[in-house]
C-alpha cells in the first residue's frame, strides 16, 4: 500500500524557465499543488528527498508548507529527456476517505506452461481507491497458464477496497506458443516440397 512520506516545501516567488533553472541548481524541484477547488500553490521541494519519494508508486506525501501540513499524491512528473532528472512535479491534494483514480503497475508473477510465452498488453490498470490507502502494485500470477489463455482486466485480483476503472473486457495478458519454432518447420517443409 502507499507509503506516507514527508517533504518540506517552500513557496515559489519566482517563475519562468530561469527561475526553475536556478531552483534546480540549488537542489530544489519546482512543483505545484492543486485540488479541492483551491488556487494552485507553486512550491519548491528538496530535490534528493523528492527523487526518493517518487521511487514509490502512488506514494502518499505529506507536504509541510509554512504552518500548514497538506496531504497529496503525485499526478505528473516532468523529467529531462536525456538525463532523466526531475524538472517539475504536479501534486494533487487528497483527503482521508476520498476515492481517486490512479494507475497501478501490474507485476507478472510465475511462469506460463512450459513451451509457451506470455505477452503483456497492459503494464498497469486504472483503479479507484481510497486516497490514503493506494495500492503500489498488483501481482498477477500466470503460473501454468496454457497456450491460448487470455487474462482480462476483470480476472485480475484487486486490492481490498479498490474497484476497476480499466475496461473489464480489456485483455491484459495473452499466453502464446513461440512463433519461431513453427515458422522454421513451415520453411523446411516448403523447401523440401520445392525440391
Amino acid at each position: 500500500m502507499s507509503d506516507k512520506l514527508t517533504l518540506t516545501a517552500e513557496k515559489r516567488t519566482e517563475f519562468g524557465k530561469g527561475a526553475a533553472r536556478r531552483a534546480r541548481a540549488a537542489h530544489q524541484t519546482p512543483a505545484v499543488i492543486y485540488g479541492h477547488g483551491t488556487e494552485p500553490v507553486h512550491i519548491v521541494l528538496p530535490a534528493h528527498d523528492t527523487m526518493l519519494a517518487l521511487k514509490h508508486s502512488n506514494a502518499l506525501l505529506t507536504i509541510k508548507l509554512e504552518d500548514d501540513s497538506l496531504v497529496a499524491i503525485v499526478k505528473d512528473v516532468q523529467r529531462d529527456p536525456v538525463r532523466r532528472l526531475i524538472e517539475h512535479v504536479d501534486l494533487q491534494l487528497v483527503n482521508k476517505g476520498e476515492k481517486i483514480t490512479v494507475d497501478v503497475p501490474l507485476h507478472i508473477v510465475g511462469e506460463s506452461f512450459p513451451g509457451t510465452i506470455h505477452v503483456t498488453e497492459y503494464s498497469s490498470l486504472q483503479l479507484e481507491a481510497d486516497a490514503t490507502d493506494l495500492p503500489e502494485g498488483i501481482d498477477l500470477s500466470i503460473e501454468g497458464l496454457t497456450e491460448g489463455t487470455k487474462v482480462h482486466a476483470s480476472d485480475v485480483p484487486l486490492p481490498k477496497g479498490a474497484t476497476l476503472v480499466t475496461d473489464p473486457d480489456a485483455v491484459v495478458v495473452t499466453v502464446l506458443a513461440p512463433r519461431g519454432a513453427a515458422s522454421d518447420d513451415d520453411e523446411a517443409g516448403a523447401e523440401s516440397a520445392a525440391e
